[in-house]
Formats: C-alpha cells, sequence, structure tokens
C-alpha cells in the first residue's frame, strides 16, 4: 500500500432552502497531501437545477462556484483564503456552513493518483 496516498473529498452541493435540507450535487473537491494536489470539478445541470427549485439564481451559483475553483487553484484572484496553503484551503472549503452552494462532510481514502480519482468519483457522484 506504500504506493497509495491518503485523500480527503467532499461533495459540493447546492442547497437553495436550507431549512428544507433538500440539495443537488454539482461538485467534488478532492485533496492529496502527498500528491500536493487540490482540485475541484463540477456541473450545473440548470434544466434540472430549475425544474427542482424554480426561483434559484443560477448566475449567483455558478459564480460561488468558480469561486471555489479559484480559491482550489490558488489564483491571486480568488481573494486572501486562495492565497493559504492547500491543506487550509480544502479546510476552509470544506467548513460547515449556511449558505446555497455548501459540501459535505469530508471523507477519506486511498489513491494512486489524484486526478483519476477525483474523475471517477464527480462521474460516480454528480453525473
Amino acid at each position: 500500500m506504500q504506493d497509495r496516498h491518503l485523500f480527503e473529498y467532499a461533495v459540493i452541493r447546492v442547497m437553495p432552502r436550507v431549512e428544507r435540507e433538500e440539495f443537488m450535487n454539482v461538485g467534488v473537491v478532492l485533496y492529496c497531501n502527498k500528491q500536493k494536489y487540490l482540485k475541484m470539478l463540477y456541473r450545473v445541470d440548470t434544466e434540472r437545477l430549475l425544474a427542482l427549485f424554480n426561483d434559484i439564481d443560477i448566475d449567483g451559483v455558478e459564480a460561488n462556484l468558480h469561486s471555489y475553483q479559484r480559491i482550489c487553484a490558488g489564483d491571486k484572484d480568488g481573494g486572501p483564503i486562495a492565497l493559504l496553503d492547500a491543506a487550509s484551503r480544502f479546510r476552509w472549503l470544506t467548513a460547515t456552513r449556511s449558505t446555497v452552494v455548501q459540501s459535505s462532510k469530508v471523507h477519506p481514502g486511498f489513491c494512486l493518483d489524484g486526478e483519476d480519482t477525483l474523475t471517477r468519483l464527480f462521474n460516480q457522484l454528480v453525473l
């Protein structure tokens, strides 16, 4: 198991009515310290989201998700959180919050390649 690396991931969800706890999975964020890997994939199925929550602000959701990606990438234009180290950025992105865009609890696992694992989880949990 020496070739496998510990990783952590969370599912990114859109929860328009926080009090009802109804949500739709739209992305996955994965962090692997050994591989120096932090990345997020997301896809907003606008038609499906509007069918479930007809008054949702799609542009606002897209803007929030784009900010998540910029923070993951450490983009200098991503604000002060994007300038932190990868572990701190991951912890901030996955912190419990009561907003429209939020994450699941963090789940651990072992992987050979962070990119492959992120793609597999994204296909399994979002698409």
